[in-house]
């Protein structure tokens, strides 16, 4: 059983990605000037050297406490802040020194608010927009209980993405989210949608994707969403293709696939390191279910160069 264990936790070839801690340090200063928290650094993401010298970040607003207990996630979990009525300012100052073209917010989960936060995430959403009317904002959403009230004022402040994780296959949610519901992460997805009237990206697309409702090369408003999974935690490939064509029937367009990496011995531990090559194959899998854009790979993450994901 021990020698199992250890041929478990053994990294293979293709994971050896090192963090240079003097990449980072410019950023970092800029993030502690302003008192901002990003989840690259709350969840020691591995990929951010390489998203750190690029002067990117996924901001994550709300505090850095969580109000779950998820057994694969990284950042701390504990009585939550008080909201800080001045973060959404701050994260447009970082924003516009930085001089992103796209940007990716996201937020500890805040199960002791009313909305969940969603407030926050609109008021952060406009103020970015303040400052520059033609960045691609992207934002990270926890469940907000599926709360339809919460969804819309997030819907309304107009993001160009919206992401919710659905993070792994129902069967593991027990032990992997046990305060989730994965019923309930596809319902955020399906209501964003039913929602997204005021949530747009304007692009070319041809009539036939619509049913020929349209003339050929109108420019449509539509709004995309946004999902991601990690593997590695046990899953088996049926359960991937079940869960991807979860996503598919509540119309969610973009997909992230990438290798769990347990934080720490105290988290829930990796069953399998996913080879390259099956990642290349459920990305082709996932494109054949109609996803527009899929990133597949042991080191994708759900912001990992977001801004591919809209062409830019």
């Amino acid at each position: 059983m021990l020698a199992s264990r250890k041929i478990i936790e053994r990294k293979p070839a293709w994971l050896n990605k090192k963090i240079d801690h003097k990449s980072i340090s410019a950023l970092g200063a800029l993030l502690k000037d302003l008192s901002l928290n990003t989840v690259c650094q709350e969840a020691s993401c591995p990929n951010i050297s390489e998203c750190f010298s690029r002067a990117q970040a996924t901001f994550m607003i709300l505090g850095n406490y969580c109000s779950r207990n998820c057994r694969f996630c990284g950042v701390k979990k504990g009585k939550p802040q008080e909201v800080d009525l001045d973060e959404p300012e701050r994260v447009a100052k970082a924003v516009k020194r930085l001089n992103l073209r796209h940007t990716v917010i996201t937020s500890v989960t805040r199960d002791d608010l009313p909305d969940g936060g969603a407030s926050i995430f609109a008021q952060t959403i406009r103020a970015v927009r303040r400052e520059n009317e033609q960045i691609n904002i992207e934002v990270l959403i926890p469940d907000f209980k599926a709360d339809r009230y919460a969804l819309n004022e997030v819907v309304e402040a107009e993001p160009d993405i919206i992401g919710h994780n659905i993070e792994t296959v129902p069967r593991l949610y027990p032990l992997v989210r046990p305060e989730a519901d994965y019923q309930r992460s596809l319902d955020v997805l399906r209501i964003i949608k039913e929602l997204n009237e005021s949530i747009f990206t304007p692009f070319e697309v041809p009539a036939t994707e619509f049913g020929g409702a349209v003339a050929p090369g109108a420019l449509l408003r539509t709004g995309f969403t946004k999902s991601g999974l990690m593997l590695g935690l046990g899953e088996r490939e049926e359960e991937v293709f079940c869960v991807l064509e979860d996503l598919r029937g509540v119309h969610c367009d973009l997909l992230s696939l990438g290798q769990y990496l347990c934080p720490s011995k105290s988290h829930f531990p990796v069953k399998e390191y996913i080879h390259p090559e099956r990642f290349i194959y459920y990305q082709k899998e996932a494109k054949i279910l109609g996803f527009r854009y899929v990133a597949a790979g042991p080191y994708v993450r759900s912001s990992y160069h977001a801004e591919d994901y809209l062409g830019n």
